[in-house]
């Protein structure tokens, strides 16, 4: 048992810590995610240095200018005779650290020539810089959907498994249609229906609502399960004969009882509507461009040219796989927990 809390707590650790890094996107981004630098779309990655050509240590890193050749930025070479300094807390474009203090100061940035560690894309914009600003709005969304799904998801698994009745009957056959539902079809379905013409703002609320909407059948039935059981419990038996109302017994003794389902269900929610609101994204029903979301950071992926010339355009999803893997671990770690306890 506790060793299976001990990876509960590990996972907690990772995905806080990789939540921290998303959360300060404006200080460790060093530009704009949505600045356009047209004279060089598609540029490599640019890599750092510590010896130069000369074969001198330098103690701080420094990257080379690209020299454009060739066709397009694609196909620039490292200037040798152009190093530039990479500094540290460097002052830069005013952000809002965790969206509410003002800042200018970022981690890293040069004065001569602009750095592009994740490379550029077809408009000339920072992938890093718009990775960790796209993080923002795609784990927001994720996180907000499914609060959202599972309150409602608690609301009628909660009335369904306590009161019983027509309410049950009513609410466990919506429930059902729902899971027979195809929901990828049905999200694409919903949000195409919707107005394409509206603001980032508005875009992203209506993702929200659409993927919490389509979700919420399954946390419903397993919450009813729980509190069919626990208003049997013999405590909560001897507290409606003392007189105690539904409110308290929801209170006290039926409610704390779907905690951990909760949880559980939240871990593993949480992926599943990124990557819904990755895929609305990715297909142009989103939030739309310039604002960054993971979803529409891989949508110059649709083009042949991108996926045969530009390999750097596949990054953003390889640093995307510690998130889900994160939350999957965590997911799995909470199930352990939960046999444990049903068992011992």
């Amino acid at each position: 048992m506790m060793r299976t809390s001990g990876k509960v707590t590990k996972w907690l650790l990772v995905l806080g810590m990789l939540h921290g890094i998303i959360l300060c996107a404006g200080f460790l981004a060093p530009y704009d995610p949505v600045h356009q630098d047209r004279e060089h779309p598609y540029v490599r990655p640019m890599m750092l240095h510590f010896v130069d050509a000369r074969g001198d240590f330098h103690l701080r890193p420094f990257f080379y200018s690209f020299d454009p050749r060739g066709n397009g930025s694609a196909a620039a070479e490292e200037d040798a005779a152009r190093p530039v300094a990479l500094k540290f807390l460097i002052k830069g474009e005013t952000y809002r650290l965790g969206g509410l203090i003002p800042c200018s100061r970022h981690l890293f940035g040069a004065e001569q020539a602009r750095i592009y560690l994740l490379g550029t894309d077809g408009y000339g914009r920072d992938q890093l810089s718009r990775f960790l600003y796209g993080g923002q709005i795609s784990l927001l969304a994720g996180l907000l959907g499914a609060g959202i799904t599972l309150f409602f998801g608690l609301l009628a698994g909660a009335t369904a498994g306590y009161y019983g009745g027509w309410r049950d009957t009513l609410l466990m056959r919506l429930a059902e249609l729902f899971l027979a539902l195809p929901w990828l079809y049905l999200l694409l379905g919903l949000r195409a229906f919707l107005p394409l013409n509206v603001s980032p703002v508005m875009a992203f609320l209506l993702i929200v609502i659409v993927i919490a909407t389509v979700g919420w059948a399954r946390p419903a039935r397993l919450i009813r399960g729980i509190v069919l059981s626990a208003k049997e419990r013999d405590f909560v038996r001897a507290a409606r004969g003392f007189g105690a109302s539904d409110a308290y017994l929801f209170r006290r003794h039926v409610l704390p009882e779907t905690s951990s389902v909760l949880v559980t269900q939240a871990a593993i929610l949480i992926p599943q509507y990124v990557l819904a609101e990755m895929t609305l994204s990715f297909l142009g029903l989103g939030v739309p461009q310039p604002i960054a979301s993971w979803g529409n950071l891989l949508a110059d992926l649709e083009h042949y040219s991108v996926l045969v010339s530009c390999w750097w355009m596949y990054l953003p999803a390889l640093i995307m796989l510690p998130f889900f893997v994160g939350y999957l671990g965590l997911a799995s770690s909470l199930h352990r927990t939960d046999s444990h306890n049903v068992f011992a």
